[in-house]
């Protein structure tokens, strides 16, 4: 037998707890978003009667009530790198205790994303996570006064909040290491020169590498397998083959490990593979690959506290957080 439903129960208002609490609705918000100026017998009170009534805040009314949404949106174009799928989860793990939703945007690089579509009162500041040399929307947003924080990837002369690792202090490292292991004779897969990312590792690296990075045993691409992978081909089948290649990211170094397996060439025994990141698939036992670690937990959390404070203090003065990179040996190099 179907039993008819002839109407909905109605929804829980907050003016409804008000009236079950004893007090005004205007108390009724201020006391469930934790306001200091609520006593705390009052606030249990409150608190009591929205659990008894199932009451559930608006955030439509929330937003009207603070002139903020309560989001902040993370822009990233590569979701195909688990780089920034890590990195979105530490995002999402501080915001979620700041009690801020995540709204994350993938404008296409051939279609990139327009600063108006920050501004329409959606979002409170936005995280730029993939940003390039040459991007536009940093200065527009700066000039607009409105709340971003450029991580991962920095732009070169513009005074605004920024979290990323010591890129080239971490291409040096790798490079170091390389030649007190002996290597003579160093190839590199650089990323892209127009990211802060690409470039400083290929500076760093290049630096410290000196007379040890033959010249014909240098690529550039993207932060790809695929770059990786044809690459690091291309690499050994040169006249004279690398004996230790350095790579743009992990997910280069991953389609290079590939490769050379693939030709049977031998890891480590035959040539030394080092990556940079240590995504969580670097340390698996099957793949075992030696890079360079970005605490990305850490990088997360002062990324969203940056744009709060930013939020929170439009005048204050930029801060600019630069954390330490680590070389982790693993089984791809010696």
């Amino acid at each position: 037998m179907h039993k008819e439903v002839t109407g909905a129960a109605r929804i829980a208002t907050s003016h409804d707890v008000a009236r079950a609490a004893g007090v005004s609705q205007p108390t009724v918000s201020r006391a469930l978003r934790g306001d200091p100026r609520v006593a705390e017998v009052t606030r249990r009170r409150v608190a009591r009667a929205a659990a008894r009534l199932a009451y559930v805040p608006s955030e439509r009314g929330r937003s009207l009530s603070t002139r903020r949404s309560g989001r902040i949106a993370v822009v990233v174009d590569d979701l195909d790198n688990p780089f920034y799928l890590e990195l979105l989860d530490a995002l999402h793990d501080r915001l979620e205790r700041a009690d801020t939703r995540m709204v994350v945007l993938t404008p296409h690089r051939n279609d990139p994303l327009r600063v108006e579509r920050l501004l329409d009162g959606s979002v409170d500041g936005v995280v730029l996570t993939t940003t390039t040399l040459d991007s536009p929307l940093p200065a527009a947003l700066r000039a607009r006064r409105f709340p971003f924080v450029l991580l991962n990837r920095v732009v070169d002369g513009l005074d605004a909040d920024s979290c990323t690792v010591d890129n080239e202090g971490g291409g040096a490292e790798v490079a170091r290491a390389l030649r007190r292991l002996g290597h003579t004779r160093i190839g590199a897969l650089f990323g892209p020169p127009d990211t802060s990312t690409g470039r400083d590792r290929e500076r760093g690296f290049r630096a410290a590498a000196g007379t040890a990075l033959a010249a014909e045993l240098v690529r550039h691409g993207p932060f790809t397998f695929a770059y990786g992978h044809e690459a690091m081909g291309r690499l050994l089948a040169s006249r004279r083959p690398p004996t230790a290649v350095f790579c743009a990211n992990d997910v280069v170094a991953l389609g290079a490990l590939n490769a050379a397996r693939g030709l049977g060439v031998a890891v480590p025994d035959e040539l030394s593979i080092v990556g940079f990141d240590d995504i969580s698939m670097a340390g698996w036992e099957l793949v075992g690959l030696t890079t360079v670690r970005q605490d990305l937990r850490r990088m997360g959390q002062i990324a969203v506290e940056l744009v709060l404070d930013r939020i929170a203090d439009p005048d204050r003065k930029a801060r600019g957080v630069v954390l330490p990179a680590e070389l982790v040996w693993r089984a791809t190099a010696r």
